[in-house]
């Protein structure tokens, strides 16, 4: 199985940016389909973006389009996430996931599609 932990959480005010790296471990990154989630206190988790094996296919919830991006280097093990114009609406922790992939292309958006999951870092964003 794929270990998965986050880091580059932080408390910045409402306009800065922050990148979020998410390092595996453990097995064949590459093989896996990756995706970033986030959950605010008293929320659900929710879907923030995801993508394809090698970096082919992105996704991006309508709350954060344009505004973050999603990224993986697969020689280094690790998936991004590129948090730009930050909102106080942002505040969350915020969780990468993992699951093995047969092709691509695919790129999952739900929570329920994932099988590894890592701890889980703040952001928080001030106005």
């Amino acid at each position: 199985q794929v270990q998965l932990a986050e880091s580059g959480g932080g408390l910045v005010q409402a306009g800065d940016s922050l990148r979020l790296s998410c390092a595996a471990s453990g097995r064949t990154f590459s093989n896996y389909a990756m995706g970033w989630f986030r959950q605010a206190p008293g929320k659900e988790r929710e879907f923030v973006a995801a993508i394809s094996r090698n970096n082919g296919n992105t996704y991006y919830a309508d709350s954060v389009k344009g505004r973050f991006t999603i990224s993986r280097d697969n020689a280094k093990n690790t998936l991004y996430l590129q948090m730009n114009s930050l909102k106080p609406e942002d505040t969350a922790v915020y969780y990468c996931a993992a699951q093995v992939s047969i092709n691509n292309i695919v790129v999952i958006r739900t929570a329920h599609g994932y099988g590894y999951w890592g701890q889980g870092t703040q952001v928080t964003v001030s106005p």
